[in-house]
């Protein structure tokens, strides 16, 4: 009875397991029917482009949006991806991010990103620094120019290109303020399906003249910088006002929002990810603009107007805000050591040569006595010449002292030669008679030796760099021990 017991206890759970497994199936298949017939489901073709000039902070801005501590840049056309939940729906998808090179030669690189499959679904980030106001807008210029050519060489049928300008037309002019939905929901729309009962409101001069048929923002990026703007450039309200009515101005001629950042100190860069994924996505979003704090502005597209601008206007006063943005926000001059490094300029090659040959005719020396000067300037040399001039008896004195100098003068300057012991030997041959008596031969006998001494030494250190000789042709220098003692027969050895 026990095992016909277990037997029925084990098939009741087969059964009730195999029952939970239908169920869970149905449940499954349910869900992924009403996922799949969803209309609120998470696209995934969105595209984000993000350019701007190097140094912009494109890299640091996008591991930001990404949530990663540590961004690794890249060159040419980078590729990443933001994870973005709906926490509502219970849905994911990855917002593609391509990040151009900030050099304009990779132009070219854009066919791969904007083309006419993904023209709809791209939203445009123009980044530019605060660490360079003085490039803002003419970086601005530059990439919407390059952004304007790239869509006008794509083959796009001119109804998608057309839609998708209306399509930025409207937001703008359908923009309503976070919280004044309830009241402005009456006189805005009547009903989902009553679009051509829609209320618009007419557009400023300068606004949306330039319409690309794609969402852009500007980003201005590390703001912390406007500090050091102020203590080092000394930069004032006025020049931050200046530069923020001519962002306003150039956003507004293309549609575009504004939103100052700052990833070093973490401002606005959690506004910019809620617009973000609210233009893209269409995600509740209730933050207002921003203009109170200059280095946290936030201006949505369509909330903007010439009126709005002109508040600025107030603090505007030593200048006309009309003025060329490069005539008032000026690139600082370069330091006076570099600016003197960049104006030296090359001399004439005649001119050169001309001055050379001046400085050259100035040293040539005026007699061959004056050419032994700057090489003999030991005290020995002087005594011989104080000596010569003071009138000594023995007139061959002189030449021999001059042979045993020209002979060491040889060792040392050209160590090697094989004439420099026949010079010093031929200079004891030549002598003929011996030193005279009486007191000037007695007195210069100590320096004659010391002189011959210094040429046996040096002898002596020449023998022993080169290659070793004979014993008679070593002990034959070093023989000599007085004055007038000579080397026994110096024919041979020479």
């Amino acid at each position: 009875m026990a095992l016909v017991g277990q037997g029925i206890t084990g098939t009741s759970q087969l059964e009730e397991s195999k029952d939970e497994t239908d169920n869970q199936s149905v449940w499954s298949t349910i869900l992924s029917q009403v996922q799949a017939s969803s209309p609120n489901k998470l696209p995934s073709c969105k595209l984000v482009l993000i350019m701007g000039n190097d140094e912009s902070g494109k890299t640091s801005l996008t591991a930001k949006l990404q949530g990663n501590e540590d961004p690794k840049k890249g060159s040419g056309l980078e590729y990443h991806y933001i994870l973005v939940r709906d926490e509502y729906r219970d849905d994911q998808t990855r917002l593609g991010v391509w990040v151009l090179d900030g050099d304009s030669w990779h132009r070219n690189l854009l066919k791969y990103v904007v083309n006419e499959d993904t023209f709809p679904h791209i939203t445009v980030l123009l980044t530019v620094s605060m660490t360079q106001p003085w490039n803002i807008l003419e970086s601005l210029e530059n990439w919407t120019a390059i952004l304007e050519e790239n869509i006008n060489r794509l083959k796009l049928d001119p109804d998608i290109l057309e839609q998708q300008k209306q399509k930025i037309l409207k937001r703008f002019q359908e923009y309503v303020e976070p919280g004044d939905e309830v009241e402005s929901i009456t006189p805005l729309k009547k009903g989902p399906g009553s679009e051509e009962e829609t209320i618009t409101l007419p557009l400023d001069e300068n606004t949306l003249t330039n319409n690309l048929g794609v969402d852009v923002v500007v980003v201005a990026t590390k703001t912390d910088y406007m500090s050091t703007l102020e203590k080092e450039y000394d930069y004032k309200d006025e020049h931050f006002d200046f530069i923020q009515q001519a962002l306003r101005k150039f956003c507004m001629r293309y549609g575009a929002a504004l939103v100052y950042t700052s990833v070093k100190e973490d401002k606005n860069c959690d506004i910019l990810y809620k617009y973000l994924v609210h233009r893209i996505y269409g995600f509740p979003f209730k933050t207002p603009a921003l203009v109170v704090e200059k280095d946290a502005v936030f201006i949505p597209s369509g909330w903007d107007n010439n009126k709005k601008i002109s508040i600025l206007y107030e603090n505007i006063t030593s200048v006309n805000p009309d003025d060329r943005y490069s005539d008032v926000i000026i690139k600082p001059i370069i330091r006076k050591a570099m600016q003197r490094e960049m104006e030296v300029t090359s001399e004439d090659d005649q001119a050169f040569l001309v001055k050379q040959q001046a400085l050259l005719s100035q040293q040539v020396p005026s007699a061959g006595r004056s050419q032994e000067s700057p090489i003999r300037s030991s005290s020995g040399v002087q005594k011989t010449t104080d000596r010569r001039l003071s009138g000594s008896s023995t007139t061959q004195g002189s030449p021999k002292k001059v042979n045993f100098s020209y002979a060491i003068e040889g060792a040392k300057g050209a160590a090697g030669s094989e004439g420099v012991l026949q010079n010093f030997f031929n200079s004891l041959l030549n002598r003929k008679t011996g030193p005279g008596t009486g007191s000037p031969g007695s007195l210069r006998t100590p320096e004659k030796s010391a002189v011959r001494n210094d040429a046996v030494a040096e002898l002596d250190r020449m023998i022993r760099t080169k290659k070793p000789l004979g014993s008679n042709q070593v002990d034959s220098p070093s023989t000599p021990t007085s004055t007038d003692a000579r080397p026994s027969s110096p024919g041979p050895q020479s």
